[in-house]
């Protein structure tokens, strides 16, 4: 798969989870992919020191980004 394909897949599953942190007052950016694998992202808006957005990316963020893009490790969150 290219980058940009990987691009697109990881974009698509941000754009399903993105509705739910926007009921929240955040969202969320797509910073990078590091060798296929590592997805980083930026919490935005309420996101932002949120307790329970470790449990959001890990649950929510990553296992819908590993639905659309099995080969993706792990997502990180780049604390602005």
């Amino acid at each position: 798969m290219s980058q940009d394909e990987l691009t697109k897949k990881v974009e698509t599953a941000l754009d399903e989870i993105r509705p739910f942190l926007q009921s929240d007052g955040g969202d969320i950016s797509l910073l990078s992919i590091e060798d296929g694998k590592i997805v980083k992202v930026q919490l935005l808006g309420a996101c932002v020191g949120c307790s329970v957005n470790q449990m959001t990316l890990k649950s929510g963020v990553e296992m819908t980004i590993k639905k659309h893009a099995p080969q993706v490790e792990e997502v990180i969150n780049v604390e602005a």
